[in-house]
């Protein structure tokens, strides 16, 4: 046990110790999670990448600015990542937009599958005759 009556005397507190029941853990998400969860985790990340976007547009602008009156290297250098990054945020929400549309087709097609192979079509009395004569020579 940790002996506390330093902190105690700094704060000017009573301490207690507290025994913790609960557990603690990671939930996992239910395994059909419903389309509204899909459809507002889309929303949310979209809302910050326009975001992140746009908020990017204007340091760029800033930069540029800062860099024409400055003519510095670094400037530029600093304007260049800058753009690529606001680039690459540009690409993330088109890949988001991929994403929605293959998570859609995967909850449509999660019907049942079902393949039917009809080998012979027929009664038992005619399966057993074909068995016994064998199959005609065109037939291969």
């Amino acid at each position: 046990m940790a002996d506390f009556t330093e902190l105690e005397k700094t704060f000017d507190v009573a301490s207690e110790i507290v025994a913790d029941t609960k557990k603690v853990g990671i939930q996992k998400p239910p395994k059909d999670r419903d389309k509204t969860d899909i459809r507002n985790d889309y929303e949310y990340t979209r809302g910050n990448l326009y975001s992140i976007i746009e908020k990017g547009q204007e340091a760029i602008d800033g930069i540029l600015e800062l860099a024409q009156e400055s003519e510095m290297p670094r400037a530029y250098e600093v304007a260049g990542q800058l753009i690529k990054s606001v680039s690459d945020a540009t690409d993330k929400l088109m890949d988001l937009q991929k994403k929605l549309k293959d998570v859609n087709e995967e909850q449509q097609s999660k019907g049942p599958n079902t393949v039917n192979n009809a080998l012979f079509v027929g009664s038992t009395a005619e399966l057993a005759k074909l068995l016994k004569t064998g199959l005609p020579k065109d037939n291969k």
